[in-house]
């Protein structure tokens, strides 16, 4: 398969949510047939449910910075498929990942064939053995991997990372992990087995108890972000953890959320130095340089961020309420499975002006997950007045409106959902090299 065909191969098998399966013995099989990449560097698994993306991308740049060869698999991407599996900072070429996705397929055919699969591994199941042989072959030493949902049944558990960290735990995919902030800690701490090492952000009381029981339940050491001393002073973090002090920190990423992201990194960073030589100049380093694509991120006149859930949405309100002062004109769409009503709370008011829209052309999902505009205009008349809400059919065309409306001195901000910035983001592509 050259590239267009692997991805249209791939997308075929189902979006990443509604092709999950129960329990993990095909992808286990899968990984077991091509050889079990996984065991032949260190892993790193990173779950959650807010801030999963800035600490592996944190984590990578702390990694990087000591000289480190590193292998970064997240999920989702925003333009590029290849954006999911990077290997020491870049991303794997469209021709490697044809020739991997071709033997993965291969591999899976060949198994379902024989009767040892009883169905095709999902996307997201080969999306992930790619990533693990790619990094096998590069010879990574350590590799970071993003849980894409849960935990429990989660594609990447099956290769067994011996450093688990654990992101801020808050209500998301309800429909699927529970509707319970205890149900939804449950499927994602699921992954502490024995012979692991947990690291854990700042936890609500409820996923701290589901952790704490999990932990002790397996006799596993655990750090907390907690434990850590930290100060502002003129911007400039100070931390202090039992293993060392880390002075004059700047973060590459922005919003004073991201503080607690890095901290469960540095604390991941500092395992992770019973393996490799990592330095606190590297770790400080590393907090500095870290990037990561459509989390508050400012291109031009346009602020990208996901806020996708209601805890995303009130960290991107904090952050406007803070540091933006200009009129903000806002391209929103959602899911249909989110909690429309408690993000439009949060951000809706801060718009001068909202255009909405739906996705329509990002190929990681289905249409019909995205949230109806209309829908969403009946909700956002509760916080603005009819004559500063646009409803629109397609991404492309909330883009042309808002750069036709938007006033040179405005902030276009994209949010609501990663699919829409990363459709948002290949239309502006689109159009700059036309």
């Amino acid at each position: 398969m050259n590239f267009a065909e692997a991805e249209k191969y791939l997308l075929s098998l189902g979006a990443e949510i509604s092709a999950m399966k129960l329990g993990l013995e095909n992808v286990t099989e899968l990984l077991r047939e091509i050889g079990s990449p996984q065991k032949k560097f260190l892993k790193i698994q990173v779950a959650g449910t807010n801030g999963k993306g800035s600490t592996c991308a944190f984590l990578e740049s702390i990694c990087l910075e000591a000289g480190i060869k590193t292998g970064l698999n997240t999920s989702p991407h925003l333009v590029s498929i290849t954006e999911r599996v990077r290997i020491n900072g870049k991303e794997i070429s469209k021709e490697d990942f044809a020739e991997y996705a071709t033997a993965i397929r291969a591999a899976s055919e060949k198994l379902l064939k024989n009767g040892r699969l009883k169905a095709m591994p999902t996307f997201f199941e080969q999306v992930t053995a790619i990533a693990l042989q790619s990094f096998a072959d590069a010879n990574v030493e350590v590799a970071i991997l993003e849980t894409g949902l849960g935990g429990r049944l989660d594609a990447v558990t099956a290769a067994k990372a011996e450093i688990l960290v654990f992101t801020p735990i808050h209500l998301d995919h309800q429909d699927i992990l529970g509707d319970r902030i205890e149900k939804i800690a449950e499927e994602k701490a699921a992954i502490i087995r024995p012979g692991t090492y947990v690291i854990s952000s700042a936890q609500p009381t409820e996923a701290m108890s589901v952790i704490l029981n999990r932990v002790a339940e397996f006799k596993v050491p655990a750090r907390f972000t907690t434990e850590v001393e930290t100060e502002i002073s003129d911007g400039k973090l100070f931390f202090r953890t039992t293993k060392g002090e880390y002075q004059n920190v700047e973060l590459g990423l922005l919003g004073r959320h991201q503080i607690e992201n890095a901290l469960t990194a540095l604390l991941a960073a500092e395992e992770l130095q019973k393996y490799k030589p990592i330095s606190a100049e590297d770790i400080i380093s590393g907090l500095r340089k870290a990037k990561h694509e459509g989390r508050l991120e400012f291109k031009g006149q346009f602020l990208f961020d996901g806020a996708h859930n209601e805890s995303g949405a009130k960290a991107l309100r904090d952050f406007l309420d803070e540091f933006v002062n200009q009129p903000i004109t806002m391209i929103f769409a959602t899911m249909k499975d989110k909690n429309l009503e408690k993000i439009a709370e949060y951000l809706f008011p801060k718009a001068d002006l909202l255009v909405l829209t739906e996705v329509n052309k990002h190929a990681s999902i289905s249409k019909k997950r995205s949230m109806p505009a209309e829908k969403i205009a009946n909700v956002a008349s509760r916080f603005l007045p009819s004559d500063r809400i646009i409803v629109t059919q397609s991404v492309n065309e909330a883009l042309e409106k808002t750069i036709q409306i938007t006033p040179r001195e405005s902030v276009i901000l994209v949010t609501g959902s990663l699919y829409l910035i990363g459709e948002v983001k290949s239309c502006l592509c689109h159009t700059s090299s036309s």
